[in-house]
């Protein structure tokens, strides 16, 4: 039975030489030598420095192709004309399943055709020194992100291979990705990925961790997310991480993501340890985009609002062709340059919007609820805790594929656009909050005049693909 304790130093020794040995990449890993690669980069390249010390959001994208002199061109063009702050390389699918010789039949095909076989960069294939020649060609500090329920491999080649950030968790990338990894499974195996993180900070190379925020990206009620990047935090901070950004995904109405923001910062601070540095990052609206790339703008432009108004450390930002998938380098580009014009233009001003402290204060009591009960399924362990929570489904995340999480919870829009919770299920939470959910669906139900039910819910996931935030029916009265 796993608990949240930290990995002694012979056994993550011994699951270094067993992982390593998956693919023969792996052999360039060499601890100390790492060390002393990472402490060669110059500052303006240390990840967690430049994000903890920023004085606006900094913003970043999401990039990754298959062939490194194809990654190194795409990250060198969003740094110059798309003026990003920091920089991604995310991880192509078939690695993302430790399906290595698929990954590396794929860059080789790249390598010959001059194609995007893959979408992302394989790191594992590519190995420690490609991995640097990266580093070394970008001016600026970059990010693993991928979506792998097992990223020991990955972590160990490219921690040495000199990245200083790596996304994910064992939650976040699990509940939303799989239903071929249990939750136990991807725990212990993430225990791992951070007690190496852990392992660097230790020798002076502090490499920073950020669980996934969005989940499932479709309208998680904001508790269950921040309960859950609490509990992915804590459980980094137990192996020795000591620089770690909660994640947050856009739910599109300003006041509760603004609101959201400021709780999962505060609620960071309070339980994560004192040593820890939290930050956090806002990831832009993860659903449906309109197909037309003018309204997709005006998304991205929300985003940016918000993110003038909370002041996360990062935002993560979407492009205007978000609908068709892929973007091209100009719109990611374009992506980023609307997100900066928003946000160094409203930023210098003190917008005040009504609402804001009371939403915050129902999200944190909801969240403490969902913490409690965490602790109490797992008698103050978290990683028990959060086992057995998700299993009574007293923790839940909606929309789930994993087996691991019941699915059941339902969220639906109230008549101000805000994330409410429609079916509670066996999701723990106090009587007194699931009346004030009731109240404010029934307010939207009276205003369209219908009922309650699992249209409001289905209408919402679509709403702002079809250029709106709540999903009204064409016939509601005077809306």
């Amino acid at each position: 039975m796993i608990r949240d304790e930290r990995i002694p130093a012979d056994e993550l020794r011994r699951i270094d030489d067993e992982i390593r040995s998956n693919w023969p990449t792996g052999d360039a890993v060499d601890f100390d030598e790492a060390i002393d690669y990472h402490e060669s980069l110059p500052a303006h390249k240390q990840f967690a420095d430049v994000l903890e010390n920023a004085d606006k959001p900094l913003l970043q994208p999401r990039a990754g192709v298959p062939r490194l002199d194809d990654q190194i061109e795409l990250l060198e063009y969003l740094h110059e004309s798309g003026q990003a702050d920091l920089l991604p390389t995310t991880i192509d699918s078939y690695t993302r399943d430790n399906e290595y010789g698929k990954a590396q039949e794929g860059l080789e095909k790249a390598r010959e055709t001059g194609e995007d076989t893959l979408n992302g960069f394989p790191a594992v294939n590519h190995g420690v020194e490609d991995c640097r020649n990266l580093i070394e060609a970008i001016d600026a500090p970059i990010e693993v992100r991928h979506g792998t329920p097992d990223a020991r491999l990955l972590a160990a080649i490219t921690f040495a291979g000199g990245f200083q950030s790596f996304e994910g968790g064992p939650i976040s990338y699990n509940i939303p990705y799989t239903k071929r990894h249990g939750l136990e499974e991807t725990i212990e195996k993430w225990q791992f990925v951070d007690r190496l993180a852990g392992a660097y900070t230790e020798r002076g190379v502090r490499i920073n961790r950020e669980p996934f925020g969005p989940l499932t990206g479709t309208l998680v009620p904001p508790s269950i997310a921040i309960a859950i990047m609490i509990v992915e935090g804590q459980l980094a901070a137990t192996q020795g991480v000591r620089s770690i950004t909660l994640g947050y995904g856009q739910v599109g109405n300003v006041v509760q993501d603004v609101a959201a923001l400021n709780a999962l910062q505060k609620l960071g601070d309070e339980y994560l340890p004192d040593e820890v540095v939290v930050t956090t990052v806002f990831h832009e609206w993860m659903g449906g985009f309109p197909p037309d790339e003018a309204r997709a703008n005006g998304v991205i432009s929300l985003g940016g609002m918000t993110a003038a108004i909370a002041q996360p450390d990062k935002v993560i930002t979407k492009s205007p062709q978000e609908f068709q998938g892929v973007p091209t380098k100009e719109a990611n580009a374009s992506g980023l340059r609307t997100t900066r014009q928003v946000i160094d233009m409203a930023i210098e001003q003190e917008i005040d919007i009504d609402g804001i402290a009371e939403e915050q204060d129902l999200i944190e009591r909801e969240t403490r609820c969902l913490m409690d009960t965490i602790f109490e399924h797992g008698d103050g362990d978290v990683v028990q805790g959060t086992i057995k929570a998700f299993d009574s489904g007293a923790l839940d995340v909606p929309f789930a594929p994993s087996d691991s999480a019941r699915g059941a919870v339902l969220p639906a829009r109230d008549d101000d656009g805000r994330v409410r919770i429609f079916e509670w299920a066996d999701l723990a939470m106090d009587d007194d909050i699931k009346e004030i959910h009731k109240a404010r669906l029934s307010r939207r139900a009276d205003t369209e005049g219908r009922d309650q039910s699992f249209r409001m819910v289905a209408d919402d996931v679509d709403a702002i693909s079809d250029g709106k935030l709540i999903g009204r029916p064409q016939n509601a009265g005077d809306v």
